[in-house]
């Protein structure tokens, strides 16, 4: 499976505005962008991929009631026994080329992000955007860096 990815962080101090940090990875992905929205916006599917290595098997679920103001939850529990949620509203939906979502951590849910996932046609696959911005701080930044790569190679290896 041959995939191209790059990522690209910037904060307040790179860009010289008042910005929150945001980061941008772009991913080939040898699939159709209907498989790949199919994936991010069908709870059973997102449950079969998303989730860092450390989840606990079988404990990861995802609700999406997909409709803009709509809202979304992901749970988990990870190995060590602590429990992740991460939930947000649909701002805007465009079917198989546009999702955009508000992000925030039970834990932290002052800290909302936003998340952008764009998919585009190329050849037989798609060119996923994924654009994460109005983080908290450049070290939530980094460790949603550090994530996303991770869970987009979950991605590609469950539509493989």
């Amino acid at each position: 499976m041959a995939t191209q990815s790059s990522i690209q962080s910037s904060s307040a101090r790179d860009t010289g505005r008042a910005a929150k940090p945001s980061l941008t990875i772009k991913r080939r992905i040898n699939a159709t962008p209907s498989k790949i929205y199919a994936a991010w916006t069908d709870p059973e599917k997102l449950a079969a991929w998303f989730g860092p290595s450390k989840v606990k098997e079988g404990s990861l679920q995802a609700e999406a009631d997909l409709r803009v103001g709509g809202s979304y939850r992901i749970s988990f529990s990870a190995t060590d026994g602590e429990y992740f949620q991460v939930a947000g509203v649909y701002r805007e939906i465009v079917p198989y080329e546009l999702l955009v979502m508000s992000w925030a951590w039970h834990s932290t849910p002052e800290r909302e992000s936003l998340l952008t996932i764009a998919l585009k046609p190329d050849g037989a696959g798609t060119l996923l955007t994924l654009h994460h911005e109005q983080f908290f701080n450049e070290a939530a930044r980094d460790g949603h860096e550090k994530g996303w790569a991770e869970l987009l190679s979950k991605l590609e290896q469950f539509l493989s």
